[in-house]
């Protein structure tokens, strides 16, 4: 099912006797096993006002079509989505809708926020084929209840995102990275904490197991000053002409090998112990967020969460061999909470997770 239009999505849920599942490029998820709803034909800018910072626009507008459009402007979206492809081995054009879904979050979340911090309003289908509308088209106008947010991670199983509202921010003038040779994770989350804790805006902070990375952005006189600064308060960091964080942001290096794959977002102390952990039993590792976001590649068929148990944090297997669930279990209250949710927007249960 492909629907044209919000209304023909709508009348598709209401008529729906079991569950579907709902997909945008199809880049974020496996194969689905279930008839799928499409949002692809849901697609295009609604609005954008540059100078106010907003755009609305169509769940299933493809990101490079949106990250298009902003860069005419000068703009972009600041929460850095990162793309699924490399990792999962899927094909198709990622969403916006998708990247919202997931709440797909790159290397900046670490300074600017997650994708959830940057929505200001939702439009999407309940499981009733009831159309919601929650928040506003322009900051000044975002009030109540806080419903779209809830939309931000749920991976539609509250409902099917339709319009997507956002603030977007200004391309900075000068980008930079520093590197520090390192291939202790300690030391490496040690810098890096140092660096954030710094009054210097870093943008970045990384380890891709043989250095620490840090990123500063915006005017070019200010970012070569804070250049400067961070490497006297770190010695040892230079400056690297290429740029290493779409590649840290979708786990490129680590989508190379045959082995399962695991995003893991923990206290930063405790992603350099879970490295240091990993890392000592052969894993491949990397670090980003100051140290609170790990990815690893492990042994196909091997459970992350019970080498983590003592840590906390919360493991997502990005894929995998055996019949480990792809999901973090959720703490009873947590789950309690959920099921509470799905029951008031999909009494149907149209939109229950797939497996």
């Amino acid at each position: 099912m492909t629907p044209a239009s919000e209304a023909e999505l709508a009348d598709a849920v209401r008529s729906a006797n079991a569950p579907f599942a709902i997909r945008g490029g199809g880049t974020r998820s496996p194969a689905a096993t279930r008839p799928v709803l499409s949002t692809a034909a849901l697609s295009g800018v609604v609005l954008y006002e540059p100078g106010a910072l907003t755009l609305v626009v169509k769940a299933g507008t493809p990101l490079a079509e949106v990250e298009a459009v902003l860069a005419e402007k000068s703009q972009r979206l600041a929460f850095e989505p990162m793309d699924h492809r490399p990792v999962l081995g899927t094909s198709g054009e990622p969403t916006i809708g998708g990247a919202l879904a997931v709440n797909a979050s790159g290397p900046r979340r670490v300074q600017a926020g997650a994708a959830r911090d940057f929505l200001l309003g939702a439009v999407f289908v309940d499981g009733e084929g009831t159309r919601v509308r929650n928040g506003g088209r322009v900051m000044k106008n975002v009030t109540g209840y806080d419903l779209a947010r809830l939309q931000a991670g749920a991976r539609g199983t509250l409902g099917v995102l339709t319009e997507l509202s956002f603030k977007v921010l200004p391309v900075p003038e000068r980008v930079a990275t520093l590197a520090l040779a390192c291939d202790d994770p300690s030391r490496a989350v040690a810098e890096m904490a140092r660096a954030l804790g710094s009054p210097y805006e870093v943008t970045g902070a990384a380890w891709d197991a043989a250095r620490m990375l840090l990123r500063i952005e915006g005017f070019a006189e200010s970012v070569s000053y804070r250049a400067g600064e961070l490497a006297r308060l770190i010695p040892g960091l230079v400056p690297v002409d290429e740029d290493p964080w779409p590649a840290l942001r979708d786990g490129a290096a680590l989508a190379e090998t045959q082995r399962d794959i695991w995003r893991i977002s923990l206290r930063a102390s405790h992603g350099a112990i879970l490295a240091e952990r990993l890392c000592g039993a052969g894993a491949k590792v990397t670090l980003d967020w100051g140290g609170a976001l790990l990815w690893a590649a492990v042994a196909p068929g091997t459970d992350l969460r019970a080498q983590m148990a003592d840590l906390g944090g919360h493991a997502t297997r990005l894929r995998g061999e055996g019949n480990i669930p792809a999901l973090h279990p959720d703490p009873a209250p947590v789950a309690a909470l959920a099921a509470g949710l799905r029951q008031k927007f999909d009494p149907r249960g149209l939109f229950a997770p797939e497996g």
